[in-house]
């Protein structure tokens, strides 16, 4: 450091001109060139940037020591500092500065030395380690003690894995003896149960085909079809032959769900449909109550128009349960038919003084009603609102004339 080099001209010195002079082992040499101050000023400044490379090796003597950075590293870097040496731009005990790197870089090169020989004796444990585990499997590979030993292959790769090393080449070879020994147990095991295995697996796919296709039926809102499908599904269940165990469990757990999940929708739809139904049902009751009141004798065509928005109201209420249809239809019909017996006797008896193109504006207007009445039967919209436009068409040219 500078403060340990009180005396700076041991090391260095300024000429006049400003031409800064470090000595080495060889002499001296140019380290650089100082303007802004006296002598002694330009000294200590070089000399603090010697410190700086003093620092730098202290820093990589410790890292060496410690194990923060790797040997060769530290010998990259000491070597780098060194080599720098014969043109740094500083002033300062340089021989004894190249003098540690140097050391630096042996004890790095002792320390790389020793890491290199653990790392072969752990390689050499390592493969000594796969190499037993290899006799073992090739021992076992007869075997016909099945679950037993399947088992002791299992761990025997389990503690594979957890052997670090030896190098790729010599594991690659390990590994494949073990891999071969593995392979003939079990293709020997595979032989032995083929055939259960076989029937098991038939079995499986049957059920696991049964499982897909209620799932996919699962989520439809095709009730009746789609009802009576899952019950042939699970006819065909029943029919089937049974899978292992655990994968017959696995595959009903699956096809009670999707049966579960369909039915359950089902209700719940079927449910709140009901109650849906029922409201409507009370409500088309009441507009039937409204029509039943009305005494079209008095004023047919008044009569009629009242029905027609009636009519309209009651189409959209919607659907009611299915045993109500009937009823309901029976009293609408009723309702309708007593509207057209009184239109029918009031143009009736005002036909005699009627002249002919009003009575066959009328016969019009009666056609165009029973053309109405057909279309509100049939429940078709498009048909219901052509056969309204029709009769409001001639029931206003009839009032014109």
């Amino acid at each position: 450091m500078a403060s340990e080099h009180p005396d700076l001209r041991s090391w260095g010195r300024v000429e006049t001109d400003g031409t800064v002079y470090v000595k080495t082992e060889n002499g001296e040499r140019v380290a650089g060139s100082w303007q802004a101050g006296d002598a002694q000023s330009g000294l200590a400044h070089f000399a603090r940037r010697y410190d700086d490379l003093v620092t730098e090796v202290a820093l990589l003597e410790q890292r060496l020591k410690s194990g923060a950075t790797k040997p060769g590293q530290v010998i990259a870097k000491a070597r780098e500092i060194g080599a720098g040496l014969d043109t740094a731009a500083v002033v300062g005990d340089l021989a004894g500065l190249r003098r540690r790197t140097e050391a630096l870089v042996a004890a790095a090169a002792v320390v790389q030395a020793g890491e290199a020989q653990r790392r072969d004796a752990e390689r050499a444990k390592a493969a000594a380690a796969k190499e037993a585990l290899c006799v073992e499997a090739e021992k076992l590979a007869d075997s016909k003690q099945w679950k037993v030993t399947g088992e002791r292959f299992k761990a025997i790769a389990e503690e594979w894995k957890a052997i670090k090393g030896p190098d790729r080449k010599a594991g690659d070879l390990l590994w494949k003896r073990f891999a071969a020994a593995r392979d003939a147990f079990g293709k020997s095991r595979g032989a032995h149960f083929a055939e259960l295995d076989r029937q098991r697996e038939t079995a499986r796919e049957q059920k696991a085909e049964l499982v897909r296709e209620a799932e996919k039926l699962s989520t439809s809102t095709d009730w009746a079809p789609t009802a009576n499908r899952m019950k042939g599904l699970m006819g065909q269940w029943k029919a089937a032959p049974r899978a292992s165990r655990e994968a017959e469990d696995e595959l009903w757990t699956k096809f009670r769900a999707a049966q579960d999940a369909f039915f359950t929708a089902r209700t719940d739809v079927f449910s709140k449909q009901d109650a849906e139904y029922v409201g409507n049902k009370v409500r088309k009751e009441e507009l039937l109550a409204e029509a039943e009141r009305m005494d079209p004798t008095a004023d047919p065509q008044g009569a009629q128009t009242a029905l027609r928005s009636l009519q309209d109201r009651y189409e959209k209420i919607g659907k009611v349960p299915r045993d109500a249809i009937q009823p309901l239809d029976e009293r609408m019909r009723a309702v309708e038919a007593k509207v057209r017996d009184a239109l029918d006797a009031r143009w009736a008896g005002s036909a005699a003084n009627e002249n002919p193109m009003l009575a066959s504006m009328r016969d019009k207007v009666a056609d165009a009603t029973e053309k109405l009445a057909r279309a509100e039967k049939s429940g078709d919209a498009r048909r219901i609102r052509g056969a309204q436009e029709d009769l409001a068409k001639w029931q206003g040219w009839l009032r014109d004339a």
